[in-house]
């Protein structure tokens, strides 16, 4: 009988559909690119569009709508929870951001070992208190205080590293290359969990990853979602019939803009942290294949949703990159990273919800460097996990029936099989984005339906039309996704029925999400 695969599940924050190089970025990403070239590629995965949604489905296998509320929460099982008995080391380091939703901190949902901040991003040279000789760490705002962190059950705030050359996404490598240090060479498997902060705002990163970039995005956002445009369609991502998404209204033309060295050197500091990101990922793969474990190792790469349009900006006189500045890289350069597709963050559009998937288990995967255009959703990651471990996920939780996994496992695709595709797959992000993908059909709630956009300074003129109303009879638009996946015609008009059958689709969801 084979053994059971480690598994190790990578979660960058943030992080736009195509800013790997193996998805037609221009950012070195070699060790990712490695892994996509030997494993297998995702070109229709999706998240939640926004960090704790997608990361409460990520570990329960369930809609984050099923789990909402302290008391409910308690009676689903996270991923921790189902492995941690059956023999596994359960590790994670990196962000937690499931406090509210998922009642509980890491240690007392199923991870025998945990690092990192409990709450969203923080401050990558310095989560805590100014050290000697440094300048103050900058933070989100005062309201929010200095970050808590969590290591195993103590909980620590402010958490101010004594090491002058911490850096958050190197410090959470660090952390998991300790515990494979201590439980990689047992007999026993582990399922790691690293949940890194980049590249979410602030900007931040070392020097010389800055010096890589620095200059080289001053020919524009135009230009360079051309030139992604053009990779992938090379690379057989995505579809020739689609055209790429128009520039986002509120992005103007790159000639337009005067200072753009200060736009270059944010997404330089942007693709520093990606750059980064991926050197670090190396890193785990160099100690897991001197433990001798990669044949056996489950490697599932995504994004928690796509890049923002978030202004956070708010030390405007100190340039981007450093332990003292704050900022974010803003909507015209979100629109780039979100190349081909439309939106951000928080909408439940492509640019939104699709997300780069890169699988790599090589006694499984064996069509290395395959690509595959099933789709599939974060649920799917935790019937995954039970399908290759040959867990049995339980009936109950404490004392409480939990409720049936959402998800289908992926396996059959890691094999090289036609599986069997959802029905239909749901979001929902504050009762506002909402959207229904069933088939080759996709509703969608219109921008403009947003009541509010609190990060803009032009409220008023981003106000949703007059006698506008959150009900599901209201407005909503239709795409066809295999002809148009970019999601530039809208043929709610055309198919009036559809629209109905999808809104009915939905609502019926909604109902069994408040139920189970």
């Amino acid at each position: 009988m084979e053994s059971r695969p480690n598994i190790v599940l990578i979660v960058a924050d943030d992080m736009g559909y195509s800013d790997l190089g193996c998805y037609g970025g221009e950012i070195a990403t070699p060790n990712v690119d490695r892994l996509a070239a030997n494993g297998l590629r995702f070109t229709t995965f999706y998240n939640n569009a926004i960090c704790t949604a997608t990361r409460v489905s990520l570990l329960t296998g369930l809609y984050s709508q099923q789990v909402e509320g302290k008391e409910r929460s308690k009676s689903h099982v996270t991923m921790a929870e189902m492995l941690k008995p059956t023999g596994y080391h359960t590790l994670m380091t990196g962000k937690w951001h499931l406090q509210h939703e998922l009642a509980g901190l890491p240690f007392e949902r199923g991870f025998e070992r945990n690092y990192g901040p409990i709450g969203g991003g923080c401050n990558y040279f310095n989560p805590g208190l100014r050290r000697a000789g440094e300048p103050e760490p900058a933070r989100k705002t005062p309201a929010h205080g200095y970050e808590v962190f969590g290591v195993d059950d103590q909980l620590i705030q402010p958490y101010t590293p004594a090491d002058p050359d911490y850096y958050t996404t190197d410090a959470f490598t660090d952390q998991a290359l300790e515990y494979l240090d201590e439980y990689g060479p047992g007999e026993d498997p582990f399922f790691l969990y690293m949940a890194y902060t980049a590249p979410h705002w602030p900007l931040q990163a070392r020097p010389r990853d800055i010096a890589k970039y620095q200059g080289r995005y001053k020919v524009g956002w135009d230009h360079l979602r051309e030139q992604r445009m053009e990779r992938l369609l090379e690379m057989g991502l995505i579809d020739e019939r689609w055209a790429l998404s128009a520039r986002d209204p509120d992005a103007l033309p790159w000639h337009e803009i005067e200072d753009k060295d200060a736009w270059d050197l944010k997404m330089a500091v942007y693709a520093a942290m990606v750059d980064s990101l991926d050197q670090n990922i190396g890193r785990l793969m160099t100690k897991i294949r001197e433990l001798g474990e990669e044949e056996n190792t489950l490697v599932l790469i995504l994004s928690d949703n796509g890049a923002t349009d978030e202004d956070r900006t708010s030390t405007p006189d100190i340039a981007p990159g450093t332990v003292d500045s704050y900022h974010s890289a803003n909507l015209p350069w979100g629109n780039l990273c979100n190349t081909p597709f439309r939106k951000f963050k928080r909408w439940n559009h492509e640019g939104g919800i699709a997300t780069p998937l890169i699988a790599y288990w090589p006694r499984v995967i064996t069509q290395g460097g395959a690509i595959t255009h099933q789709m599939g959703h974060l649920i799917d990651v935790m019937a995954t996990c039970v399908d290759v471990t040959g867990t049995d996920y339980p009936s109950t939780h404490n004392g409480r029936e939990t409720a049936p996994l959402e998800g289908k496992s992926l396996l059959p695709i890691f094999r090289g099989e036609q599986r069997e595709d959802h029905d239909a797959l749901f979001w929902n992000q504050d009762g506002l984005w909402r959207a229904v993908r069933a088939g080759k059909w996709k509703l969608v709630s219109p921008d403009y339906w947003v009541p509010y956009k609190p990060w803009r300074q032009d409220e008023e003129a981003t106000r949703p039309p007059v006698g506008w109303a959150p009900e599901p009879d209201g407005l909503w638009e239709l795409y066809d996704m295999d002809a148009d996946r970019t999601e530039e015609n809208n043929l709610a008009d055309k198919y009036p029925d559809r629209v109905r059958e999808m809104v009915a689709m939905y609502l019926d969801w909604e109902s069994r999400c408040a139920t189970n």
